[in-house]
């Protein structure tokens, strides 16, 4: 079944959504058997979000319509030339049922940045949020509402003209699926371990580290197959300079002895939107935190004199987990501190807690998509 829908304000002007159902859809005990037990990127919802752009045409033809497969041209510039951004959130049911999501005007402005870095064109904010609206307006009963549980959302963007030649393409879609996922740490937030990478680099000075790109994550595997093979959970990359940059996934936050947290920036960093939430909420609390180039030898002579007392690693999946160990070819920092891990774990809880409902949300972070 089709219908054509108006876009709701505030959006682009004249845009008309068409929303076909999806006929196959899971049954409500097929649904509710994956939601006891999702894991993480295992299912996916019924329905997905696309939207065109081309050069001439600019954004149109929004549509929701049953998830599938999607249909390439074998020279589509996306498989030559990587020319793809995505973005990651999550969906959270509150107590009374209701449904939210957490800063996605962020999301929406560091998908831009992508975005224009990958030569790719900008979608609106109001576009962007209509069309996690869109999918919860049709898949709502797939948000879990079991215990850090939640629905995990992909917005996502690559270039789909069909041709060869090296240059920005002129045809581009918009996608939107969702993924409904497990409590990360069922058995209670564990210490992870660390694996120091200096043959691989993640991004370089002037590169795409700032961009949420594939071709960062893909230049990340086989370092992270080092780092399980060194028996950690995560790599650590360097800069060229041995200033820390980021973990495969996730962004790196120190603890001095003092309360100051310290973590690392420049512009092959990607801008972390947890870290951001989790720097903010400490600040809150009357921590000084510092955004600046860390050396990976303060880091060692810190842990060595106790002036560094622990570290965390942050992101949307994990949000926080304390790091336990940092292993490198020649050396180890072991942070088995008690008071860094604390202080990591609380903040995590207080993090959640907003995103679930749970205490205020005195920053206006969290945007209802069910409304």
């Amino acid at each position: 079944m089709t219908i054509n829908l108006p876009l709701q304000a505030p959006s682009a002007a004249g845009l008309i959504w068409q929303v076909t159902r999806n006929e196959q859809a899971k049954t409500p005990a097929e649904r509710e058997a994956i939601l006891a037990d999702p894991g993480f990127g295992n299912h996916f919802t019924d329905h997905m979000v696309d939207i065109c752009w081309s050069e001439k045409g600019g954004w149109h033809r929004p549509r929701v319509s049953p998830y599938g497969p999607i249909s390439l041209d074998p020279a589509a510039a996306v498989l030559h030339y990587a020319q793809e951004i995505f973005e990651g959130m999550k969906a959270y049911r509150h107590a009374d049922g209701s449904i939210h999501t957490f800063r996605p005007y962020e999301n929406a402005a560091r998908m831009q940045r992508s975005a224009r870095r990958m030569a790719l064109p900008e979608l609106p904010s109001e576009i962007f949020i209509e069309s996690l609206q869109r999918i919860i307006a049709v898949d709502a009963d797939w948000v879990p509402s079991a215990p850090e549980t939640s629905l995990y959302l992909r917005p996502f963007m690559f270039a789909k003209e069909a041709f060869l030649g090296v240059r920005p393409a002129k045809k581009v879609n918009y996608y939107v699926i969702a993924s409904p996922a497990g409590a990360y740490f069922a058995g209670g937030v564990e210490p992870v371990n660390i694996w120091l990478s200096t043959q691989y680099a993640r991004a370089g000075k002037g590169g795409t580290g700032a961009a949420k790109t594939g071709g960062n994550y893909a230049s990340s595997l086989l370092p992270q197959a080092e780092a399980y093979e060194k028996g950690c959970q995560q790599v650590a990359f360097l800069d060229d300079e041995g200033n820390l940059e980021e973990l495969g996934g996730m962004n790196i936050v120190l603890v001095k002895r003092d309360g100051t947290l310290v973590t690392p920036e420049s512009d092959s960093i990607l801008e972390g939107i947890t870290r951001d939430s989790i720097l903010q909420l400490a600040t809150d609390r009357g921590h000084v935190v510092e955004r600046r180039a860390v050396p990976l030898d303060e880091w060692r002579s810190g842990a060595a004199s106790g002036e560094i007392v622990g570290a965390f690693a942050c992101g949307t999946a994990a949000v926080v987990v304390p790091i336990g160990r940092l292993l490198g070819t020649d050396f180890e920092i072991v942070h088995a501190g008690t008071e860094a891990s604390a202080l990591a774990l609380a903040l995590r809880q207080e993090l959640t807690d907003i995103q679930y409902g749970r205490i205020e949300d005195r920053h206006g972070w969290l945007t209802r998509l069910d409304a």
